[in-house]
C-alpha cells in the first residue's frame, strides 16, 4: 500500500514538475515576444518625433497630425496614442528645437575665441540643423520686445519677426503675414526657462561681437534670430536646399557686418 502511495506521489510530483517546466517556458516565451513591443514603441515614437519635425518644418506648425502620421509611416491613432493632443506634440517639437538651438549657441561660445567667429559658427550651425523653420513664434516676439527700447524698436522691430510657412508648395518660399492663430495652427509655445535661456546665451554671441567692433551696432538677438529662421529654406532636394542656404547665409552674414566709417 505505501508503495503504490509512493508510485502516486512520484506521478504526481512529475506532473506539477512538468507543468512548473511548461510554465517556466511559457514565460520565457512571452519574454521575448513582449520585449519587442517596447523597442517597437520607442521607435515608433523616433519616427513620429523625426516625422513631426520634417512636417512642421515644410508646412508649418498649421500641418494636419495625419501628415505626421503619413510621414512616420505609422497609423494616426499611434501618433495620438503618444500625443494625445496635437498641441502637445507641437510643444514638444518646439521646445526640443529650442534647446537645441541654445546648446549650439553655448557651443559656438566655448569653441570659439574669436566673437565674430564664434557669432557665424552658431548661425552656420543652426541653419545646418534646420531648427530656424521650427523657431516657435513666441521665442521671437520675446526678442523683439526685449529690444524695443532700442534701435528698431516699436512698428519696424516688428518687422523683423518672421511669419510662419503655410502649406507651400514645393520649391515655394514665400512667407506670408501671421493671421490669429485657429484650432488647426496652434502657435508652439515653449516654457519661460526655455526661451530665456536661448535669448540669454544668443545675447552674449551678440554682445562679444558688437563690442569687438564686428557687428553692426543696431542688429539684435531678434535679427539674429530671423537670419536663422529665413536662412533655412524647405527645398524638395536635399543639395539644393543646402546650397540655398549656405549662399543665403552668406548674404545675410555680410549684412551683419559693422562697415569701416
Amino acid at each position: 500500500m505505501h508503495v503504490q502511495e509512493s508510485h502516486w506521489s512520484s506521478a504526481a510530483s512529475a506532473v506539477a514538475g512538468g507543468a512548473a517546466v511548461s510554465t517556466a517556458v511559457g514565460a520565457r516565451t512571452d519574454g521575448p515576444r513582449t520585449a519587442p513591443l517596447r523597442v517597437d514603441a520607442q521607435r515608433n515614437l523616433e519616427h513620429v518625433l523625426r516625422a513631426a519635425r520634417e512636417v512642421f518644418g515644410e508646412l508649418g506648425y498649421g500641418a494636419p497630425m495625419e501628415d505626421v502620421a503619413r510621414r512616420a509611416r505609422v497609423g494616426v491613432g499611434t501618433v495620438y496614442r503618444r500625443f494625445p493632443s496635437k498641441d502637445v506634440l507641437v510643444r514638444r517639437i518646439a521646445e526640443e528645437e529650442t534647446a537645441r538651438l541654445t546648446e549650439q549657441a553655448r557651443a559656438a561660445l566655448g569653441q570659439e575665441d574669436e566673437p565674430w567667429s564664434a557669432l557665424s559658427r552658431f548661425l552656420r550651425t543652426s541653419v545646418a540643423s534646420g531648427a530656424g523653420r521650427l523657431l516657435p513664434p513666441q521665442v521671437l516676439r520675446v526678442g523683439v520686445a526685449e529690444e524695443q527700447d532700442g534701435p528698431g524698436s516699436g512698428a519696424a522691430g516688428e518687422l523683423r519677426v518672421p511669419q510662419q510657412r503655410h502649406q507651400p508648395a514645393p520649391g515655394d518660399l514665400r512667407l506670408v503675414p501671421e493671421e490669429p492663430v485657429a484650432a488647426a495652427a496652434p502657435v508652439p509655445a515653449v516654457d519661460d526657462h526655455g526661451a530665456a535661456a536661448l535669448l540669454e546665451v544668443v545675447g552674449r554671441l551678440v554682445e562679444r561681437a558688437r563690442a569687438a567692433g564686428e557687428l553692426r551696432t543696431d542688429v539684435s538677438v531678434a535679427d539674429v534670430l530671423l537670419v536663422i529662421a529665413t536662412a533655412a529654406p524647405s527645398l524638395p532636394d536635399p543639395a539644393q536646399q543646402a546650397a540655398a542656404s549656405a549662399r543665403l547665409l552668406d548674404i545675410l552674414l555680410e549684412g551683419l557686418r559693422s562697415r569701416p566709417a
